[in-house]
């Protein structure tokens, strides 16, 4: 167990493929580590950036004397988009997802993953670090592999991908609209997410706050 030094950096994107936990939900947390006297699960790092335990790691800032401890994954996520991909998987394996965060992650892990591996996994022959030796790559195609993960069809996997665009493309130009979407509290359907991505940039600030 490690006592709290507060030496991990909090990256904005990672933090914000996680589902905000709500004010009662914090709560308990903060209850539960409280009556623990520690935190039973450790923070993901990669490196010295935190991926996974925000939430915990909020309460720690606050209560200093509580020990913890972290795992890192550095060993099988070498660039941004291993690290993205894993937040969402990780986040899918949650059962009290919205409809929304779900179609999200599922967007982001395809997009991620893509933009790392071209779209595929290779082969069994594809090259991986020794320290990958469990992960090794499927001979399925991306989408089609995380549909099935997801129970999906892979045209919903593709739709999601354009979904997590269009949202991110929103919080850039109307910040904080992004929970309020995920969240269930404002319906983007997909009709109105084509449009804003067909909109000239110039007119998206107009376009996305008049939409809200």
């Amino acid at each position: 167990m490690k006592k709290n030094k507060f030496e991990f950096i909090i990256d904005s994107e990672f933090q914000s493929q996680i589902p905000a936990l709500t004010d009662e939900e914090f709560q308990q947390l903060e209850e539960n580590i409280l009556s623990e006297g520690e935190v039973l699960s450790p923070l993901i790092v990669w490196g010295n950036i935190l991926v996974d335990g925000h939430n915990r790691y909020k309460i720690l800032q606050q209560h200093p004397e509580i020990p913890y401890t972290t795992r890192s994954i550095s060993c099988t996520c070498e660039t941004r988009e291993d690290v993205l991909a894993w937040i969402c998987k990780h986040q899918l394996g949650r059962r009290n997802l919205t409809p929304e965060q779900k179609k999200f992650l599922i967007g982001k892990q395809y997009h991620s993953e893509k933009s790392t591996r071209g779209g595929n996994h290779g082969n069994q022959y594809t090259p991986v670090a020794n320290c990958q030796i469990d992960n090794l790559p499927s001979v399925e195609n991306t989408t089609e592999r995380i549909a099935k993960e997801n129970n999906v069809s892979p045209s919903f996997v593709i739709r999601a991908e354009q979904f997590m665009k269009t949202v991110e493309l929103m919080e850039k130009y109307c910040p904080g609209i992004q929970e309020e979407i995920l969240s269930g509290k404002l319906k983007l359907s997909h009709r109105e997410a084509t449009i804003i991505r067909g909109t000239p940039t110039e007119a998206l600030p107009t376009v996305v706050s008049t939409w809200r």
